[in-house]
């Protein structure tokens, strides 16, 4: 057993770190042997001299075998999952769960809370009154083998390590190194037993990654690490330079997500992502046997009403209401403040700083800046404008739904500033702008 600092030494002058040394500092950082400040020089030695593959892989294992790992090989069905890197308007978790459940796979999604401009999905779930977003490991197991998915929070035993880490990475400037990263978002997913797992990983102005070739990247070591973890997995290549939703905000997401489940509205932009997302995890599940057929078996799940009545039957088993489906505005928080905002001269919306919007929910108290923050699970934003929509004095940038008067204030400010506005209508790029496989990355 080598001492810590030799294994940072060692990293530090760019040599390769044999899986041994990089499992020790691993299992060091779990059981708190590493220190604090050795974990922050482990983390900054990777920022500067990065990892090969190989060692990339043996990180997000060690991650990964840092607390319990679940099996799912006793379901009916293939275990499958989705991440996403995070934006604004993006619920698409919330009906995606349920389509994919409703096509015969089976979801265990454990999911993150927001930070900073990008909202978590299980700060909306909080929203739905007696949902349990925290359930011992039995229930969980129970509500995915019932109902055929279950959408919970991360346990302290799943990769604890990574939990630790993050949190120095989070003060030491180190977020976005991509070894570091890819092993944290791995080592979750990989813990939790899949069989399959589609990555949606966002460029644009809402992303945490706003440059493609970034994105890009961290697209493509997601697919090399957890296919060579031998984890199956694709990614695709999403925009957000506009909300994907035209709400961006907690409960008002929820109430998003259960009009789209129930087909009181479906926003193409939206429903496009989550079919497409959706259905590369079918054919990772071998549950269709291309994309066409895979496409076509998640929208006939929304059309028939299945994927809707999956969705229903998780949020009662987590001990949310039976009828939120059907009587959304009898659960969910309402803001006593509900106001338009107007940009200052009419125009067309040439381009959005989605980062900006996101904020804006911030502003009102429906985000946080750290992460012991409270949420405000009623604040946010609804009817967004998107790119190429015609502003002025009959259409708004986006009703606010605010506190009180400051919150509203700060939000028209925010949102008044993330739109420009022009004449004519702006060019959009691909919503999905690329597909990246493990053949497509090897």
């Amino acid at each position: 057993m080598k001492l810590t600092q030799e294994i940072i030494a060692a990293k530090r002058d760019g040599t390769e770190l044999p899986d041994a040394d990089i499992r020790q500092i691993v299992v060091g950082i779990a059981d708190g042997s590493v220190s604090e400040g050795q974990a922050a020089a482990f983390a900054m030695s990777v920022f500067f001299r990065d990892m090969t593959a190989k060692e990339r892989v043996a990180l997000t294992l060690a991650m990964r075998d840092s607390g319990t790992v679940l099996n799912w090989d006793d379901l009916p069905g293939p275990a499958l999952d989705k991440h996403s890197t995070g934006g604004v308007g993006d619920t698409v978790s919330l009906p995606l769960a349920a389509a994919v459940a409703a096509c015969g796979g089976h979801v265990p999604m454990i999911s993150g809370r927001g930070l900073g401009h990008t909202g978590g999905t299980l700060d909306k779930l909080d929203a739905v009154p007696g949902y349990v977003t925290q359930p011992d490991i039995a229930l969980f197991r129970k509500v995915v083998r019932e109902q055929g998915c279950a959408i919970i929070g991360q346990t302290a035993d799943l990769a604890p390590a990574d939990k630790r880490l993050y949190a120095i990475r989070d003060v030491t400037a180190t977020v976005e190194t991509i070894p570091l990263l890819t092993s944290s978002i791995l080592s979750k997913k990989l813990a939790a037993g899949l069989h399959g797992l589609v990555m949606d990983v966002k460029y644009g102005s809402g992303a945490f990654l706003p440059d493609y070739g970034k994105a890009r990247a961290l697209a493509d070591a997601l697919v090399g690490v957890a296919n060579g973890a031998g984890l199956p997995t694709t990614a695709l290549m999403t925009d957000m330079d506009e909300p994907l939703a035209s709400a961006a905000g907690n409960a008002l997401e929820v109430a998003y997500a259960l009009d789209h489940l129930a087909g009181r509205r479906r926003e193409p932009r939206f429903h496009e992502v989550t079919v497409a997302l959706a259905a590369e995890m079918l054919l990772l599940g071998r549950l269709a046997a291309d994309i066409d057929q895979a496409r076509a078996k998640i929208e006939a799940a929304f059309a028939s009403g299945a994927a809707a009545e999956r969705f229903a039957r998780m949020v009662a088993a987590l001990g949310g209401p039976a009828d939120l489906l059907e009587r959304p505005d009898k659960y969910l928080a309402a803001a006593p403040i509900v106001k338009p905002v107007f940009a200052t001269s009419p125009g067309t919306v040439q381009a959005i700083d989605t980062r900006g919007v996101g904020l804006a929910v911030v502003a009102l108290g429906g985000g946080r800046t750290r992460p012991q923050d409270p949420i405000d699970h009623a604040v946010g934003i609804v009817d967004l404008a998107g790119l190429g929509d015609a502003v002025g004095a009959g259409r708004p940038l986006g009703i606010v739904h605010a506190r009180d008067e400051a919150g509203f204030e700060a939000a028209q400010l925010r949102l008044r500033k993330a739109y420009r506005l022009g004449e004519g209508r702006p060019e959009r790029g691909a919503l999905v702008a690329e597909r990246i496989t493990e053949s497509s990355h090897a």
